[in-house]
């Protein structure tokens, strides 16, 4: 077998192409995304229309809320983000998904009233549950009770999302095996896409910021559920217990995590016709992905386009950052991995922004990242109706293009 690399001129948007996936969304291309949260909703809901190949590595390290309980109970991985992705990704005319959507997306009231409905749940009780063909209704069902069995006594339910309870059970049930339960729901609701961990152990992150500062976990980084960082992030590590790395941190010897990525996503980052470094909290979505050994020389390898798309608006996260950066900061993160000598084109080739309806509040510096080697590309991408967010339409048909 003979291998050839080809460059090719094309226009953004290339319509014609968008159109051909539009027709055949089973042979659309496999865009690979390096994202976590909710950043990419939108986007997924519009790009299974287009492809139904695309992946999706999430950062499975929230530590806030009802996520942080489910951790701190059975060791896992958090499982919300991936559920929120897999319900983006969903077959939306498929027969009972609207119904078991509701249901994975409901929340627990607070209180006791949340075993209450949890026994609702369990003995198809609920008004969420009664939609729901047969064969949906038995595995959720299923999964619940497991949970249940299982949910320490005094376990607080309040606010709990019935999905990552419905995730948490399958994945006691199958002792631990997080990505046949991911597989199982993929299959249940037809996701038109793939959705996997980064890492499936339970991790979680720690930022050391530039005033010296430490910021233990996910949701202390974000700056959602406590107040925002107050200075630059200076360096993103993974741990495995939170309350020992604040300990080692009085000592002023925390030990970082060395993890290996799976070889599942090394042979998906080989094959993605597209890697894309997305819009989402900079740190704890997108740099966090990139941290297991392993990701920088498969991005570095990998044949394929890689394009960063800078956030518009604000992130808590970027303070101190402008779009150059950021670049360097992911330039950065790649080359712990992939080896300091790496060039920049072997890491990333386009950067994409919207500098006319965009708002970037550090700044593009649009010099700047030409000077780190990464092409600055600039197009239509916001919409008076989708400021100051990114058109999801308009930005999946620049990354079909691309692929």
């Amino acid at each position: 077998m003979t291998t050839v690399r080809l460059t090719r001129t094309l226009q953004l948007p290339d319509e014609v192409r968008a159109a051909r996936c539009q027709r055949a969304p089973d042979l659309g291309p496999r865009l690979l995304f390096f994202s976590g949260g909710t950043a990419l909703r939108d986007l997924s809901r519009a790009l299974k229309h287009y492809t139904h190949n695309s992946v999706h590595v999430i950062t499975p390290f929230d530590s806030g809320g009802s996520s942080a309980r489910l951790r701190d109970a059975f060791g896992m991985p958090s499982v919300g983000d991936l559920r929120n992705r897999l319900l983006a990704l969903a077959d939306d005319s498929l027969h009972g998904n609207h119904a078991v959507q509701h249901l994975l997306a409901y929340r627990l009231p607070e209180g006791e009233s949340a075993r209450r409905e949890l026994d609702d749940l369990l003995h198809d009780r609920h008004a969420l549950v009664e939609p729901l063909p047969a064969p949906m209704r038995r595995i959720v069902r299923t999964h619940l009770r497991v949970f249940a069995e299982r949910m320490p006594a005094g376990f607080d339910l309040g606010g709990a999302s019935v999905g990552n309870l419905v995730l948490a059970g399958g994945t006691l049930h199958h002792d631990g095996d997080l990505d046949s339960v991911l597989y199982l729901f993929s299959k249940l609701v037809e996701a038109r896409g793939l959705v996997l961990p980064v890492v499936e152990d339970s991790l979680h992150l720690l930022a050391r910021l530039e005033n010296g500062r430490l910021v233990l976990g996910q949701h202390a980084i974000t700056g959602k559920e406590v107040p925002p960082l107050e200075s630059p992030v200076a360096d993103l590590q993974l741990c495995r217990d939170l309350a020992r790395a604040a300990r080692e941190f009085a000592g002023r010897a925390v030990q970082p995590v060395e993890v290996a990525a799976p070889e599942r996503l090394l042979r998906l980052l080989a094959g993605a016709d597209l890697i894309c470094f997305p819009m989402g909290s900079f740190y704890t979505s997108v740099v966090a992905n990139l941290l297991p050994q392993g990701v920088g020389k498969a991005v570095r390898n990998a044949p394929s386009p890689k394009v960063y798309i800078p956030n518009t608006g604000h992130d808590p996260e970027q303070l101190g950052h402008t779009v150059a950066s950021c670049v360097a900061q992911l330039l950065a993160t790649l080359r712990r991995d992939a080896g300091e000598e790496t060039t920049a084109a072997e890491l990333l080739d386009l950067v994409l922004v919207d500098s006319a309806n965009g708002d970037y509040p550090g700044g593009l510096e649009a010099e700047a990242v030409r000077s780190l080697g990464v092409t600055l590309v600039d197009l239509p991408l916001v919409t008076p109706e989708s400021r100051p967010h990114l058109d999801p339409e308009l930005l999946a048909r620049a990354l079909l293009s691309l692929a």
